[in-house]
């Protein structure tokens, strides 16, 4: 398999991506593009992109094409069996399903307002009413999985899965703009950031050369 991402300071939707396919414990090869650069726009029009219409992240295997983060998750849990990827309790697999359905298609205005940047953390200011609107969803629907099914585990749902990986971004966001959250969740954050998939990501990351100027103010537009 090979695994077509951006810039991973700054491509949330790569992420996930990305996660899925460590996740899933097959072998698969990565490839960076630099987002936005002299070659963007033509790199976008080649036949590697041509499925996405130039979206990342995006996974070839063989003659099969996967684009969209979730898209991603669903076909590599169908490969190496969906209780890898989700809880194997029926309710508790409904609310997951649910949330990253919900975290896929939703909190635009954190998005916005607030794009990832994993290399950064900028000086905490209050953030907009929309966003906050959005954090409160984010932690009444973490409060709700931890309760009903975390257990004993450090993640929503106990072990961690899909649903971890949709939200993976958002708690990045949190600690780069210093949003406010409630008291339970810094434990689940914690967990999240030390996850090895995770130090991974990051330390990769920081050993990037590109910056994107746009994406290193405490505001700046979402990236995908």
């Amino acid at each position: 398999m090979k695994l077509v991402i951006g810039n991973k300071a700054y491509s949330s939707w790569s992420l996930r991506g990305w996660l899925a396919c460590k996740h899933s414990g097959l072998p698969f090869e990565e490839v960076v593009v630099p987002m936005y650069d002299a070659d963007w726009e033509k790199r976008r029009q080649g036949d590697e992109f041509a499925p996405s219409s130039g979206k990342v992240p995006i996974l070839w295997d063989g003659e099969a094409v996967v684009w969209d983060s979730l898209a991603i998750v669903d076909y590599l849990a169908d490969k190496v069996g969906r209780d890898r990827f989700w809880p194997a309790d029926e309710a508790a697999r409904a609310m997951a399903r649910s949330m990253a359905a919900e975290m896929h298609s939703s909190f635009a205005a954190l998005r916005k307002k607030h794009s990832m940047n994993v290399r950064q953390i900028f000086p905490a200011q209050r953030p907009d009413d929309d966003v906050l609107v959005d954090l409160q969803r984010i932690m009444e629907l973490w409060a709700q999985a931890r309760a009903r099914f975390g257990g004993d585990g450090q993640f929503l749902f106990g072990q961690f899965g899909a649903a971890d990986i949709m939200f993976a971004p958002v708690v990045t966001r949190i600690v780069t703009y210093q949003l406010p959250i409630a008291r339970f969740a810094q434990g689940y954050m914690q967990a999240m950031f030390e996850h090895p998939f995770m130090q991974d990501w990051i330390a990769g990351a920081q050993e990037e050369e590109w910056v994107i100027e746009q994406y290193e103010q405490p505001a700046s537009s979402p990236t995908r």
